[in-house]
């Protein structure tokens, strides 16, 4: 979900779409810094995240924008994220920290690949709770 979101954003600001860049509901002028650039991660990563592929990338490069993003834009305007609005900029770096640490997921393309790579065929193996497990 924070992938999804985090193109949409990134959509909203390439493209006008989505109610466009910040709710103007224009696009970001083309290869305008930071804001072309940052939405063209936002839109590239955050899509790569949603798939599985290059996730641990994309997840790095994705918390290191938002990151940029707070410090540089809503961090001189305040020191509280609740009045510099820099909100989603803080959630959306550490969720996608967290995401580089933790990495793919086992239905992410990075984990099929690799599966397939190994030679192993066998469908996704999710283990069974402790408790359920037979003595």
């Amino acid at each position: 979900m924070t992938s999804l979101l985090f193109l949409c954003h990134g959509m909203a600001s390439m493209f006008g779409v989505l109610g466009g860049n910040h709710g103007t509901g224009q696009a970001v002028e083309f290869a305008a810094w930071p804001g072309w650039w940052a939405a063209l991660i936002q839109t590239v990563c955050g899509a790569l995240v949603l798939a599985g592929f290059f996730t641990r990338a994309g997840a790095i490069l994705s918390s290191g924008s938002m990151a940029y993003a707070y410090f540089v834009v809503h961090l001189p305007q305040d020191f509280v994220p609740l009045r510099n609005g820099g909100e989603p900029a803080a959630l959306f770096c550490w969720s996608f920290l967290i995401i580089a640490i933790l990495g793919p997921g086992p239905w992410a393309m990075d984990t099929l690949i690799k599966r397939r790579r190994d030679g192993s065929r066998d469908p996704v193996q999710v283990p069974a709770p402790a408790h359920l497990e037979r003595a």
